[in-house]
């Protein structure tokens, strides 16, 4: 696994080397639709942008050259056939390539009911020789911890080990905490649900999971925690009684685990995203004090809210992070469409530079 980590890296660099330092001009949000973007730089040389959406019971991608100019290329993937176990709700896709392979792991809404529940989400995973598809299901749900699982994400370590990073949905998942005491108080609502994030070792071929899951993430139980104000906001405004933390994506570097995650109702001008530091793959992890890192800006005179779900990119040379995301704004309404703003990591923490609707400069 070391020595496919090694080549695949190695690929990679190559085509930066040849593609390096190149700028082009834009404006936020882009010319897609998608809620849940991810962005993948294959070894040939090109981006490759999937998400929800688009495509009934299925998945579509966008290829690009410099990140700004997509170009559709059709559904590459479809389920809900009598081959597979999927039957709606087709959300969050991400692909990965590994030793001339391309893996797309993604939610759905499983044909059986495992769990005696109205929603049973499972994580699978699709295989293909092309990042354009078509896609194939590798066999069935990847694993079902007993609860329904969404926003599959998925690390390759330095030691050759991976790792998946998944969210528990809020639904029949009510908690206690100050924060659903002080809501009941408002007349709000009987109880709060919420969604948690997860970790676990992933089987080296994507067959299964190696151990039981580690919580790694949920919101905060007390009124005065630091980030109770910002990931509450859904509940505490009365738009609706779950408080979520989902889409989450795992980052290292120099020795340190960054796993950005959104908060708040993803459909609702709320959705914001933040981040927590650890020294392991699987934690612990803590919250950062510079939360939220990215957020709607219509307080501030801007036209961006729902912001969240994002994934990270880089540039062909590898100077230049850049963080998806969805968002929406008055033009826009309830559509999902993506952004692109340039972030970085550095002396221990991250910054996103937006949402941006200015115009600016890409570095590809």
């Amino acid at each position: 696994m070391k020595r496919i980590l090694f080549l695949s890296l190695t690929a990679i660099l190559l085509v930066c080397s040849c593609k390096s330092g190149k700028q082009i001009e834009y404006n936020n949000p882009l010319d897609v639709k998608f809620g849940d973007p991810y962005v993948l730089l294959a070894s040939d040389g090109n981006y490759y942008m999937y998400g929800t959406g688009g495509v009934r019971d299925g998945f579509g991608c966008y290829k690009s050259a410099d990140l700004v100019n997509w170009e559709y290329q059709g559904a590459i993937y479809h389920g809900n056939n009598p081959d597979s176990w999927t039957l709606d709700c087709f959300w969050a896709p991400e692909v990965y390539e590994r030793d001339g392979k391309f893996y797309m792991f993604f939610s759905a809404n499983t044909k059986d009911d495992p769990y005696g529940d109205e929603e049973r989400f499972s994580i699978g995973v699709a295989v293909s020789d092309s990042p354009t598809g078509p896609f194939v299901e590798m066999g069935g749900p990847l694993f079902q911890p007993g609860y329904p699982t969404i926003d599959a994400n998925v690390l390759f370590d330095d030691d050759g080990r991976c790792y998946l990073y998944f969210s528990r949905c809020c639904y029949k998942h009510p908690v206690e905490s100050e924060v659903a005491d002080w809501v009941r108080k408002q007349g709000l609502f009987d109880e709060i649900e919420e969604s948690w994030v997860y970790g676990v070792e992933l089987k080296p071929d994507f067959s299964g999971v190696i151990g039981e899951p580690v919580l790694l993430l949920c919101p905060p139980k007390t009124m005065s925690d630091t980030q109770a104000e910002w990931e509450s906001r859904s509940v505490t405004s009365g738009e609706v009684n779950r408080r979520w933390t989902e889409g989450s994506f795992i980052i290292k570097r120099d020795g340190i685990y960054y796993i950005m995650y959104s908060s708040n109702f993803y459909a609702g001008e709320n959705y914001a995203v933040g981040y927590a530091t650890g020294r392991s793959p699987l934690g612990p992890f803590g919250k950062s004090a510079d939360n939220p890192v990215l957020q709607k800006n219509t307080q501030d005179g801007g036209i961006v809210t729902g912001v969240g779900h994002n994934s990270i990119t880089r540039s062909h040379d590898g100077k230049h992070l850049y963080c998806v995301y969805h968002g929406r704004t008055a033009a826009t309404g309830s559509e999902r469409v993506v952004f692109i703003d340039e972030m970085e990591i550095k002396d221990g923490h991250l910054k996103v530079f937006g949402p941006n609707t200015d115009p600016q400069t890409l570095t590809y």
